[in-house]
């Protein structure tokens, strides 16, 4: 026995006894002699190559545990082991709050590999099961048994070899004596097309396509992966989680959308819950062709598209949710710049496996590959193969399409349904009021930017490639309708903007120059910048901040790689850097009669209702001191009195609207 020296008293008794006294230091004495004494040096913490059990010790008075190094004595063996390991199935059972039984069945093992073949056939392609793993376990209710019964039942009757029947009997006969409540359930919910909130679940199989008539605001199908019973911020609800097919810019993919069921006490028609199996849809058929249909128009979307709209379209309010807007006019349907404009609302797609679909040439698709200065398309993205959806996919298409709206100058989500042809207007070119020469020389310019875009480059690389022109003259002389007539003509969208759009932060300026230019030359689109006296006006030393925007605006201009239409009302006062960047400069003189004469008729041929205006009517009119927009604006006035007053157009509606105006000749607005 070893004590402590430090003790008061301790060598007396040491020596009465024989006993071992050790010091501090480690040093012992036998008797009051001291006697040196080795102790083995304590190894470093963790590096011992071992490990120390410990166990769960019992509670204390407050409920409190800790860890002991002592195997509890009220544990007992574990149930599975070598000899559970021999059996086909475990089948774990728990206490039942049915009073119709003792026990329900917690959850099923399966350890027979003739079993785990049988259901990797069953239960093929059903996610969240892989049949090869060593401990194949299913859980309570067993959703994959009850989505894959009726594969169940064609299973049992083939034939198969000795062992694999005698599994599967026994594991049917499990089965079929757990689930045959709920397979009753759901075959008599079915059968009179009813539901409960509770068995919401066995309807519902992955892999299946659900039916929704109010997810993004319009009817459609996607494809079932999974469901769960959740609480939400309305109550509760069966969330399903669902996958569509949509385009990301580059590629064909599926993208996660969730829908939900709210909580209904009692048996609903399935037919008029808000999102169901599309077989039980009374119209299937129906419906099924009117989804494809839609999906062959989403597919031939697929990249940079000039197309009208007129609907709602979705837009997103400060909190990000969205919010559905008005939209009637010309759009681009561009998901590539929409992901890189609006990022945060651009959804997560995985692309489609190859073996997916069928790998085809966009060439042999006719009208969307033909290019020319009559047909706007994206020459690189069709020339370039892609995976071309099958009927399956175009089944489960999403509904809308990521796009820009020319008119408001937004990124939008846009109904395909409400997407249509443009019905242009040949005619607009021709009926400008322009010398000949004129007209010639800008269609030519035009038409020769497009075909030999990519022929003429700069000295370096990317610049010098666009075609600048700049309009000059008295407001309503034609200058803003030159670009419109010109865009028209050769079937090219017209983006047009203002100074205002702008800004005048210099760094603001830039940013949004550059997005700007980026994206028409993406989209061929003819450039309109209205009213661009603060960037084309001469620089001076006492206003720098306006200095910046001009030199920012020559470089971002030097790179611009399509057709641009500069107006200004000032035209004398340029800046000199300019004049070596401008291809064409047309200055517009103030209308002649015959000018205005011939604007008079042109509006007139436009109108949809009668008119009865006398050729001394339109000599008279040509007269006065208006421009262009003057005219239009004083017939479309009239127009609105005549359908007033339920008649046909005549002159003195139109000197109604100059009498109200104070208008006569000689004078111009």
């Amino acid at each position: 026995m070893a004590i402590d020296s430090s003790s008061p008293g301790l060598d007396s008794l040491a020596k009465k006894f024989g006993l071992v006294v050790e010091n501090a230091n480690g040093a012992s004495t036998q008797n009051g002699d001291t006697k040196q004494e080795s102790k083995p040096a304590l190894a470093s913490v963790g590096s011992l190559a071992s490990f120390v059990p410990l166990y769960q010790g019992p509670e204390d008075s407050k409920g409190n545990r800790t860890w002991v190094d002592k195997v509890p004595e009220d544990v007992e063996e574990a149930a599975e082991n070598n000899e559970t390991a021999r059996h086909a199935l475990i089948v774990r059972n728990k206490k039942c709050l049915d009073s119709r039984k003792k026990f329900e069945i917690h959850s099923i093992i399966v350890q027979s590999p003739w079993l785990k073949t049988a259901l990797a056939e069953i239960l093929k392609g059903y996610p969240g099961v892989c049949c090869s793993l060593d401990r194949l376990e299913f859980d309570a209710p067993f959703e994959p048994f009850i989505h894959r019964w009726g594969q169940i039942l064609r299973f049992k009757e083939m034939m198969h070899d000795e062992k694999t029947t005698e599994h599967f009997h026994l594991l049917f006969s499990v089965l079929k004596e757990e689930l045959k409540d709920t397979i009753k359930a759901f075959e008599d919910y079915v059968s009179h097309g009813v539901i409960t909130y509770q068995h919401l679940w066995t309807i519902f199989q992955p892999g299946g396509i659900v039916f929704s008539d109010s997810h993004q605001g319009t009817t459609c199908a996607l494809e079932f992966r999974n469901g769960k019973y959740t609480r939400t911020n309305c109550g509760n609800a069966y969330q399903l989680t669902c996958e569509s097919i949509d385009w990301n810019g580059t590629d064909f993919g599926r993208s996660n959308q969730c829908l939900q069921v709210s909580e209904f006490s009692g048996t609903r028609p399935i037919k008029s819950l808000h999102s169901y199996p599309l077989s039980f849809h009374p119209e299937k058929k129906a419906v099924k062709a009117l989804l494809i249909e839609r999906g062959k128009k989403f597919e031939s979307l697929a990249g940079y598209h000039y197309k009208g709209y007129e609907g709602f379209a979705v837009n997103r309010d400060r909190e990000g949710k969205e919010i559905l807007v008005d939209v009637a006019g010309r759009m681009i349907v561009d998901a590539g710049n929409f992901r890189r404009q609006q990022p945060h609302y651009a959804p997560y797609i995985q692309p489609l496996k190859a073996s997916e679909g069928a790998l085809e040439s966009s060439e042999t698709n006719g009208k969307e590959v033909e290019a020319s200065a009559k047909e706007w398309t994206n020459c690189q993205d069709q020339q370039k193969k892609r995976l071309r959806l099958t009927e399956d996919h175009h089944l489960i298409c999403t509904s809308r399409v990521q796009g820009y709206s020319l008119k408001s100058k937004k990124w939008l989500l846009f109904y395909i349904d409400y997407i249509k042809d443009i019905k242009w207007n040949d005619k607009a070119f021709q009926s400008l009021v322009l010398p000949e020469d004129q007209k010639e020389l800008i269609l030519s310019f035009a038409e020769s930017q497009v075909q030999n875009r990519q022929s003429f480059d700069d000295v370096i690389s990317g610049k010098g490639k666009g075609i600048i022109m700049l309009l000059s003259g008295p407001p309503g002389v034609g200058k803003t309708l030159t670009a419109e007539s010109l865009s028209e003509n050769m079937h090219t969208p017209l983006y047009m903007m203002s100074a205002g759009d702008l800004g005048t932060n210099p760094d603001q300026v830039e940013r949004k120059l550059t997005n700007i230019l980026e994206m028409i030359s993406k989209w061929n689109a003819i450039l309109l910048l209205d009213e661009c006296d603060v960037f084309l006006e001469a620089r001076s030393t006492h206003d720098l901040e306006r200095n910046k925007l001009v030199s920012i605006f020559l470089r971002v201009l030097e790179y611009y790689e399509g057709i641009m239409f500069l107006t200004t009302n000032r035209v004398d006062n340029i800046d000199p850097a300019f004049q070596s960047r401008i291809h064409i400069s047309m200055a517009y003189p103030d209308l002649s009669t015959e000018s205005r004469r011939h604007i008079w008729v042109n509006f007139l041929e436009q109108l949809k209702q009668p008119h009865e205006f006398t050729e001394k009517d339109l000599d008279e009119l040509a007269t006065m001191q208006l421009n262009g927009r003057q005219i239009k604006n004083v017939l479309k006035t009239a127009q609105l009195l005549a359908a007033r007053k339920k008649s046909g157009l005549k002159r003195e509606f139109v000197d109604t609207v100059l009498a109200i105006e104070r208008r006569r000749p000689g004078v111009a607005e």
